[in-house]
Formats: structure tokens, C-alpha cells, sequence
């Protein structure tokens, strides 16, 4: 007796014990739910207040649907408009965009398909009248037709931005059709339908248009400004970055210099933009007659020639093959020098884009950022004995292949020397380079601690050290090597910036941007 009472009050409490993990687990439920709860309402409050347009776009959709809903309660004269007033506020839900760009093409689409479809229903119509008995024959072979026809047309690569208009051709006409043979009056059906959607229409765009409107136009302007920003902010980061030798973890995560990025990214919100912003009427700073969207996604494609070399910059970052931070100090000043001039170009243009307004005539803006990046290149021409392995120079030797095409004469004495040689003894440098070398590579975990570089101190290959003096002269070379791939890449991005200017004065003729004004 005694033990099955203890075995009671054992599995009692066990059972307790569940129940109260169940509780808990159900109490842990409802906090994770209540928080992910809270964090949306957070995140959408944000939402708002970075973009007020966003809620000033749901209260015009909420004054829209207001108004339509109205169609409702009319009784006289006409009492099927109540009856048929969704027709209208599907309308509206379909129509209103959030730019005034996209609510004209959705309209024009919309409008088209109904119009079409409202006169292929008239003449269907009258065939099935005519036809007598065979009408509901005809009211279905011609649904038939109509599908089939729309359905491979929108197939069309050139219809492709038409293509939501088809599919309401074809929504549009079934529904006529059926509901026309259902109560037996298609004219009316048709007619009041046709209305409704003109109606619903209508006011779509009066209040979309009238209540702070929101130009596609502009937000692809913006998006331009942007990306020059960006780009010059990228820029001067990638050059700080490779100069200051950061770690490749640190370069990757940085968004001072993944701003390229942006810019790469930016083309497919580009040509959504172009697609509604082409369909705007003139508007605001936007008062000219030409057309001048497509010359502002020409712009930023040009601008993406350049991020495609910034991008590169970047990568020279990330490499594992590093240039020593002594013969980066060699050539800092003018790295940095063409970086500033670069990026202060970039923002030059972009200021002057957001005002609209054109270069000075008097003035070229890439004189200077030209001048520095020649500085740059003739500074390359005299260290470029740091760039290569000066010991495989042919100059020097005292016997060179004077014509590659001439066997027989193989012994031509060297007549002229190159900037580089002209700098620097290189016989002394061909008696102290192993040496050179290989103390290099001892010392430079020590001088290079912000940056892996490749090789790593006499690097393992196989479980061995490398310290023969061919392999530690190539890995040498390799490292100098890309040192001067920066380089270059940078002196590109300067040559890239005349395409760019270019793009900029053409669209500032033809969206005729404001003259500059001289201080």
C-alpha cells in the first residue's frame, strides 16, 4: 500500500513537471511571437519615416477607393451602376501606382484592352444574334479565337511592356460576352461596364495626379546623383584602404568601399524607371520638350564603366598577392593625389546634375585629375625598376637579339637606356638583389601586419620552406607586379572619365541644363 502510494505521488509529479514545461515552452511561443510582432511595427514605422511619400501614396490610394466606393449606394437614374460598381474599383486597385509614370501606362494598358475588347464584343455580338440557336456556339468560338490570338501576340518580344494590357483584353471580353448572354442584354452590359471603367479611371488619375505627385522622372534623377556619389566615396576609400594596407576581412565588409557596388546594382531600378518615366508629361525642372530619361540611364551606364575599374581597385585589396608597404609609400602621394582629383571630379558632376546645370565652356574640368595621373605615370616610369625582377632585364647585357626575324646577326650592343635605368646603377643592383630579396621576405611579416601578404614568410609548399633565390625572385616580382596593376587600373578610371564628361555635356544640351555660373 505504502509503495503504490509513493509510486502516486512519483508519477504526480513528474506529470506536474511536464505540464510545467509546456507552459513554459507556450509562454517562450507567444514572446517570440509578440516580438516579431513589435519589430514589425518598428520597421514599418521607419519605413515611413525615411520615405514620407510612401504614406503619402497609401492615403491618396485610401481617398481613391473612398470615392469609387460611393458607386455603391447610387440608386437613380441608372440603378445597374450599383450593381456593377466593382467594376470600377477594380479599376482603381489595378490603375494606381505608386509613380504617376506607372499609373499612365498601367491606364493606357488597361484603357486599350477594355476599348478593344468592348469592340470585339460589339461585333461577336451581332454574329451570335444572327447566328439563333447556334449563339451560344458563337459566343464560345469566339472566346476561343480571342484567347488564342491574344495569348500568342503577347508572346511577341516588342509587346512585351504591353503585355498586362492583353491579359485584360482577354479578361475583359469573357466577361462581357458571358455576362451579356446571361441576362440577355449585351449592349447594356457592355456599355455600363465600358463606363464604370472610364469612370473608375478617371478618378485614379485626377487624385494621383493631383495630390503630391510622385514623378518616376525624378526618382531616376536621384538615383543618377546617387550613384556619382557613391562611385567618388568608393573611390577614395579603395585607395585609403590598399594604401593604409587594411585587411582583406575589413575591405570586404567596409561600405566605404563596396559603394561601387550600388552603382553595379542600380541598372535593372534604372529601366524600371525609364519604362514610367517616359510616359510623364512635362513637369517642373522637367519642362522641355525632348525627352531627356534615356540620356540620364546613358549617363549612369557610362558611369558603370568606371565602377567596373573601382570594382577592380577593390579586388586589388582583397588579393592574396600584396605589395610591401615600402614600395607603396614610393608612389603614395600621387596614388592619393589622382584618387582626390578623381573622386572630386565625380562630385562635381554629380552637384551639377542635381542642380542641372552645364559645365563651364572656359573650364575643363579634367585638367587636373589628367596632370596628376600623368604625374602618376611618368613617377611609374622612373621606379619601375621597384615594379619588375631587374635582374631578367635585357638592359645592360652586353649581348641582345638586334632583330628577332634575323638569326645569323645575334650580337647588337644596347644604343639607348630607359627612364628606369637612367635612375638607378643597375649592375650594383644585379650583385645585391638575392640577397635583397630573401631578407625581404624574412622581414616582411613584421613591416606588413595590417595585410596578408602572398607569399607568406617563406611560404609552405608541400610541407617545405622556399628559400631558393629563384622562387623567392618570383614571388617578389608577383607581389611589385601587383603594385603596378593598381596603378594602371587607376590611370584607366581616368581615361574612363572623359566618356562620362561626354555623356554629361550631351544630355545637359539636350535637357537643357541652366548655364554655370562663374565666380
Amino acid at each position: 500500500m505504502i509503495m503504490n502510494l509513493k509510486n502516486f505521488f512519483k508519477k504526480d509529479s513528474s506529470y506536474n513537471k511536464e505540464i510545467l514545461l509546456l507552459h513554459d515552452e507556450k509562454r517562450n511561443g507567444c514572446f517570440i511571437y509578440f516580438n516579431n510582432i513589435q519589430d514589425f511595427a518598428k520597421k514599418a514605422i521607419e519605413m515611413g519615416k525615411n520615405d514620407p511619400r510612401k504614406i503619402i501614396f497609401s492615403l491618396k490610394m485610401g481617398f481613391a477607393l473612398f470615392f469609387v466606393s460611393l458607386l455603391i449606394f447610387w440608386k437613380e437614374p441608372f440603378p445597374d451602376i450599383a450593381q456593377f460598381s466593382i467594376w470600377a474599383i477594380l479599376t482603381v486597385l489595378i490603375m494606381f501606382e505608386f509613380t504617376i509614370g506607372g499609373t499612365l501606362i498601367k491606364g493606357f494598358n488597361r484603357g486599350l484592352g477594355t476599348f478593344c475588347a468592348g469592340m470585339l464584343a460589339f461585333i461577336f455580338v451581332q454574329l451570335a444574334l444572327w447566328a439563333g440557336e447556334w449563339e451560344r456556339v458563337v459566343c464560345v468560338v469566339s472566346i476561343f479565337i480571342v484567347a488564342f490570338i491574344g495569348s500568342y501576340l503577347k508572346l511577341y518580344p516588342t509587346m512585351a511592356p504591353y503585355e498586362y494590357g492583353y491579359r485584360v483584353f482577354i479578361l475583359t471580353y469573357c466577361i462581357l460576352i458571358m455576362a451579356g448572354n446571361r441576362t440577355g442584354g449585351y449592349n447594356v452590359a457592355i456599355l455600363t461596364r465600358l463606363a464604370l471603367i472610364a469612370l473608375g479611371a478617371c478618378i485614379c488619375l485626377i487624385i494621383n495626379i493631383g495630390i503630391c505627385p510622385i514623378w518616376a522622372g525624378e526618382d531616376l534623377h536621384r538615383l543618377v546623383v546617387k550613384n556619382f556619389m557613391d562611385l567618388a566615396t568608393s573611390l577614395e576609400g579603395c585607395i585609403d584602404g590598399y594604401l593604409n594596407c587594411v585587411e582583406c576581412d575589413e575591405a570586404i565588409n567596409h561600405s566605404e568601399y563596396n559603394g561601387y557596388k550600388s552603382v553595379i546594382e542600380s541598372t535593372s531600378r534604372e529601366q524600371t524607371l525609364l519604362g514610367f518615366a517616359i510616359w510623364e508629361p512635362p513637369h517642373g525642372r522637367y519642362k522641355m520638350h525632348k525627352n531627356p530619361w534615356r540620356d540620364f540611364v546613358k549617363l549612369s551606364s557610362e558611369l558603370r564603366h568606371c565602377a567596373f575599374m573601382v570594382m577592380a581597385l577593390h579586388g586589388c585589396i582583397q588579393s592574396k598577392i600584396q605589395a610591401p608597404p615600402e614600395k607603396r609609400k614610393v608612389f603614395q602621394n600621387e596614388l592619393k593625389i589622382v584618387g582626390i582629383d578623381a573622386a572630386k571630379v565625380l562630385r562635381e558632376l554629380g552637384t551639377k546634375l542635381e542642380k542641372m546645370e552645364a559645365l563651364n565652356s572656359h573650364e575643363t574640368i579634367l585638367k587636373e585629375v589628367h596632370e596628376t595621373a600623368q604625374y602618376l605615370q611618368k613617377k611609374i616610369d622612373q621606379k619601375s625598376y621597384l615594379l619588375v625582377n631587374s635582374k631578367n632585364w635585357e638592359i645592360g647585357k652586353p649581348n641582345i637579339i638586334k632583330n628577332l626575324d634575323d638569326s645569323s646577326n645575334e650580337n647588337f650592343p644596347l644604343d639607348f637606356q630607359s627612364l628606369s635605368e637612367t635612375a638607378i646603377d643597375i649592375r650594383s643592383l644585379h650583385t645585391n638583389w638575392p640577397q635583397y630579396a630573401k631578407d625581404q621576405l624574412v622581414t616582411k611579416s613584421t613591416l606588413f601586419k595590417k595585410q596578408n601578404q602572398w607569399p607568406s614568410c617563406l611560404s609552405l609548399l608541400d610541407g617545405e620552406k622556399i628559400d631558393t633565390i629563384d622562387e623567392i625572385e618570383t614571388y617578389l616580382s608577383a607581389s611589385a607586379l601587383s603594385l603596378a596593376t593598381f596603378a594602371s587600373l587607376l590611370i584607366e578610371f581616368v581615361a574612363r572619365l572623359q566618356n562620362v564628361v561626354d555623356c554629361f555635356e550631351e544630355l545637359s544640351q539636350r535637357a537643357e541644363f541652366k548655364e554655370a555660373i562663374s565666380v
